[in-house]
């Protein structure tokens, strides 16, 4: 999806000129002129459109602005509302610019005639598991319930995602000054000793390690152009491997291996899958395009590509529990319990204990391991402080202790 901007007028001769989202200038203008709109022109967005400059603008929806505006809606259709003016009128009250002309593209499409879900789903944004909940609703003709179910989900994988990243601001904050401060004792606190040392001229009172240090700091400050770029390039290279298929597994395999931290990050997503493909099965839908539509939503590789091959098995007519277990992909516990569901047919309600499970694990291990992680940042800090301190010092103790006799 690009940006265009369209130049049009309406049935009333009103000239409106806009951006909106589109997969090419044919395919915005058609859009359009089906709607009775008589267009001018469609031109592609760029940096300098109309006459100034425009940076472009983030891509973005939040989290936090996606549901409040599907609880505004579900509540609008409550009221008896149409789509199409609760559509118009959350459009209008929208802030975020962006989220504003995806809007404004749903509403167009909509008022088109394409069902919501279609129109949603054209616009490439929005979580596969959000219009496919819509498509849900249409079908089983229970829209508001659908959603009350969807905004469910959303809201405690809010609240989870929240309590782990206010769970990680005190160590990443830990590990942010251990930076600063080594970037400020290798660049600016050694290369001073290393030229007070240089014009004392003693150099038989330096100890070999106070010497390597001295020689470090003096190289970090002189290259130190030339180590930032190489750090910006190792990164943006790893970043573009990440991005590739085989570098994301490669990364996903490794970060599995971590001790502890692994693990966790191995239930946090058994706690994501889990719950979607609850919130599916309760909103109607059938299981082979749940697991299709869960497996696609899920961030890991290895876990979409685990998902992927039950949902072939599933398909075949094997068992979710059996089929899971094959792809060694899940825990032992959540097949087990998955298997549970399967057999007394509370399959939904069973996916829904495995979520809870897993996000009450997820939580207790992670508060654990930063629990381990904090004092150890602490240790290494204050370690590292202590050896830099003490191998500068030394040749000053060592001259001090010549001068006395």
């Amino acid at each position: 999806m690009a940006d265009f901007v369209i130049k049009m007028a309406d049935e009333r001769g009103h000239v409106l000129q806009r951006m909106e989202a589109g997969a090419s200038v044919g395919e915005v203008r058609d859009r359009f002129s089906q709607q009775g709109f008589l267009v001018y022109w469609v031109k592609r967005r760029s940096v300098f459109a109309g006459g100034e400059i425009r940076l472009p603008q983030r891509k973005r929806i939040k989290l936090d602005e996606f549901l409040v505006f599907n609880q505004q809606f579900v509540t609008l259709i409550r009221a008896g509302l149409p789509i199409l003016t609760a559509l118009d009128l959350l459009n209008r009250r929208q802030r975020n610019p962006f989220f504003r002309s995806v809007l404004n593209s749903v509403y167009d499409r909509v008022k088109s005639g394409e069902l919501l879900s279609d129109a949603f789903a054209a616009q490439n944004v929005f979580p596969k598991i959000y219009t496919t909940t819509l498509l849900a609703g249409e079908k089983s003709g229970n829209l508001e319930e659908v959603l009350n179910r969807y905004i469910s989900f959303q809201r405690m994988a809010l609240a989870f995602r929240k309590k782990l990243l206010a769970s990680l601001v005190y160590p990443a904050l830990l590990f942010t000054l251990v930076l600063v401060m080594l970037t400020f004792l290798a660049t600016y606190v050694i290369p001073q000793f290393a030229t007070l040392y240089a014009a004392i001229g003693r150099a038989d009172a330096i100890p070999p390690t106070t010497q390597i240090l001295l020689d470090m700091g003096v190289g970090i400050r002189h290259y130190l152009p030339v180590i930032v770029l190489v750090l910006v390039a190792l990164v943006a290279g790893v970043w573009r491997w990440r991005a590739s298929e085989s570098g994301g597994a490669a990364i996903e395999r490794a970060r599995l291996r971590i001790p502890l931290l692994g693990e966790i990050w191995l239930k946090y997503q058994v706690a994501v899958f889990a719950r979607m493909l609850a919130t599916l099965l309760s909103g109607g839908l059938s299981l082979v395009p749940s697991l299709e539509t869960a497996g696609s939503s899920m961030p890991s590789r290895l876990i979409k590509a685990g998902i992927a091959a039950a949902t072939v098995r599933v398909r075949e007519g094997q068992s979710l529990s059996h089929s899971l277990e094959e792809t060694k992909t899940m825990p032992d516990l959540a097949v087990e319990m998955i298997e549970v569901g399967e057999s007394t047919g509370a399959l939904p309600a069973m996916l829904t204990s495995v979520a809870e499970f897993y996000e009450e694990d997820v939580q207790m291990a992670l508060t654990a391991a930063m629990s381990l992680i904090e004092p150890l940042i602490l240790v290494i800090m204050g370690g590292i402080v202590l050896f830099v301190l003490i191998s500068l010092y030394m040749p000053l103790f060592t001259l001090g202790a010549g001068g006395v006799r």
